[in-house]
């Protein structure tokens, strides 16, 4: 598929679950299969995304195995090119089909896979896909005051610092502000996830928010 293959008229889909190869992992869509390892996170990894919400396996197996069927999202796993290893998930998700914009989000499935490179690679990969092929205009995501690892792999693809929602998150007692960060179409086509200077980082720890 080419440019904006998957584009109808003024609309787009996310129905295709493509397979998308790099250097360090392979991205490939979600299967039942996968469920035990999102099962298994620990509290840590867990907090990072935000939710208090646990899950059975039974549940994640049929999350997992209805996600092919969604044409405005996108979940793929993640999975260790030289091991064949699960190592998280990426997803594309909430499309809006009209203004060609969605919400990325990304997981890694705890600290062992940090800092190799897993995350930064598979961001690029299906950014990639999302603008050069189904035709994104826009993907934004939030991304807590307390990742600042997250924020600063974000900001080492291209996405830009677009604000702050303040004390978004309650957790263990404390009020966590969310940034909300953005990256579009025109820019990627610039840099291709690789901007040059990357952006400087325009976040810090705010009033009600959790430092790193």
């Amino acid at each position: 598929m080419g440019r904006h293959d998957l584009v109808v008229g003024d609309a787009i889909s996310l129905i295709e679950k493509p397979i998308l190869v790099g250097e360090r992992v392979l991205l490939r869509p979600v299967e039942a299969a996968d469920a035990p390892g999102l099962a298994t996170l620990d509290p840590e990894t867990l907090k990072l995304t935000g939710s208090h919400r646990t899950h059975s396996l039974e549940i994640l197996e049929r999350w997992y195995a209805t996600r092919a069927g969604h044409d405005d999202r996108l979940d793929l796993a993640i999975v260790d090119q030289g091991s064949g290893e699960w190592v998280g998930e990426v997803v594309l998700l909430d499309l809006d089909e009209h203004n060609r914009s969605c919400w990325f989000r990304i997981l890694l499935a705890g600290p062992r896979f940090f800092g190799r490179g897993f995350g930064t690679e598979a961001t690029r990969l299906i950014l990639a896909y999302a603008f050069e092929t189904v035709g994104l205009h826009r993907i934004e995501l939030e991304v807590y005051d307390f990742n600042p690892r997250a924020r600063r792999v974000y900001e080492k693809v291209g996405f830009v610092h677009e604000g702050t929602k303040r004390q978004a998150l309650h957790w263990d007692g404390e009020w966590i502000d969310a940034h909300l960060m953005a990256l579009l179409a025109p820019d990627w086509a610039t840099h291709q996830g690789h901007p040059t200077p990357p952006p400087a980082p325009t976040m810090s720890s705010t009033p009600g928010g959790q430092g790193s």
